[in-house]
């Protein structure tokens, strides 16, 4: 996803009806990123997307300049990037679609869970409003998509409704896999095929001295290093049986 590439493909959103805002796919993609960015780490900056998105820090500079000549963002002297009212209406818009797309790739065509992110990647753009309708009354705009994460649910928010990250669970509690970040499908396969999945339920052994962590799945010991266990978010299944 680089810069402005396929800046002459154009999609027409509904930021605030009835009003039609004409924008290029990339506009699309940074604000999106903005929003999931802001959900997940609360603070973004300029490296922040730069990051989420796999670009250069000039391409980043470029576009800020355009979304804030279109007042879709806003960017204070600190450098802290938010979005206007109209850019948090594109970006809600393509997240819904994007989700919709997920939902109907996995609950209607049977696609595996780990590969409907990068699909709806490519699909959100290309979604009517006559297809966003169908599909709503079809999956209903709510529900978790099939990485088990909601539209609008900040990592903040998580936490309030007693979710952790796997990493931070102590050893010897039992925990059910509530959600996962989807953007890494290597990630994502590699937790598919050791079973661990929204909806299993996973048991926290010990932290190793080598950064990672001992879990067993049902009968099957599993081993995740930090990173990925921070990739994880469970909920309380059973009180710890011991500490350590």
């Amino acid at each position: 996803m680089g810069g402005w590439r396929r800046a002459t493909e154009r999609v027409s959103l509904s930021a605030e009806p009835p009003k039609i805002m004409q924008l290029t796919i990339s506009k699309e993609d940074y604000l999106k990123a903005i929003a999931e960015a802001e959900a997940e780490e609360d603070t973004v900056i300029a490296a922040t997307i730069a990051r989420w998105l796999e670009v250069s820090a000039p391409a980043v500079a470029l576009a800020l300049r355009r979304l804030r000549r279109d007042k879709l963002v806003r960017v204070d002297r600190k450098g802290r990037v938010s979005l206007t009212d109209a850019g948090r209406g594109v970006a809600d818009k393509l997240r819904l679609r994007h989700h919709l797309v997920e939902r109907m790739l996995h609950e209607m065509l049977g696609i595996e869970w780990y590969k409907v992110h990068d699909e709806a990647e490519r699909l959100e753009h290309a979604i009517s409003e006559d297809v966003e309708k169908r599909l709503v009354a079809v999956l209903g705009s709510g529900g978790r998509c099939p990485h088990g994460n909601l539209i609008d649910k900040s990592a903040a928010e998580l936490r309030k409704s007693g979710l952790q990250m796997l990493w931070e669970v102590p050893p010897g509690t039992r925990v059910k896999v509530e959600s996962m970040h989807e953007r890494d499908r290597q990630l994502l396969e590699y937790f598919d095929g050791l079973g661990v999945k929204p909806g299993v339920h996973l048991e926290v052994v010990k932290r190793n001295y080598d950064g990672t962590v001992s879990l067993n799945l049902g009968s099957k010991p599993l081993i995740l290093g930090e990173s990925a266990a921070r990739k994880v978010w469970v909920s309380p299944d059973g009180e710890p049986r011991w500490a350590g």
